[in-house]
């Protein structure tokens, strides 16, 4: 498949998509919802299309994929791995789990493992302050985090 050919498939789809949801009242969001569950991401390509159809600039479109952090432009990891950056969890050791998160996956914020396994984000709150530090492995919470607990969490996402 060509650069143009996959570029035309995604506008397709992207139009499907965008034509399921316009009748809604503010279809935004759930445009960019189905869009991130078809290609595990918001395509630049498919940009161009909402904003054609729902009369928007590319640039509010944009806005609002950018502004929320579980919109992305290119796809993730097999696995999503979100540790809590909050104060709460900052104060309970977080630091210490997010450093050593980083470095057993050999990877920083935002980014995906070489294997496309993990994909590592950064999150400001899990709604988990009293059982701090916590993160997030493909939208189950783990709290009280430590060495102990870590470790099973890191090898369920490395699978």
């Amino acid at each position: 498949m060509t650069a143009q050919s996959g570029a035309a498939d995604v506008a397709v789809r992207a139009t499907a998509i965008v034509d399921a949801n316009a009748a809604l009242e503010g279809p935004l969001l759930p445009i960019l919802h189905d869009l991130q569950d078809e290609f595990g991401c918001v395509p630049e390509e498919a940009v161009p299309v909402i904003a054609n159809r729902l009369n928007l600039s590319r640039a509010e479109v944009h806005g609002v994929v950018s502004f929320y952090p579980d919109f992305h432009h290119s796809p993730s990891g097999r696995h999503v791995l979100k540790v809590c950056r909050a104060e709460a969890c900052q104060s309970m050791g977080g630091e210490k789990i997010a450093d050593r998160v980083r470095s057993a996956l050999g990877i920083d914020w935002h980014e995906t493992t070489p294997d496309g396994a993990v994909t590592l984000e950064p999150v400001y709150c899990l709604g988990l302050c009293s059982c701090a530090p916590a993160a997030m492995l493909d939208g189950e919470v783990t709290g009280r985090l430590d060495e102990t607990r870590l470790a099973p969490l890191l090898d369920e996402a490395r699978r």
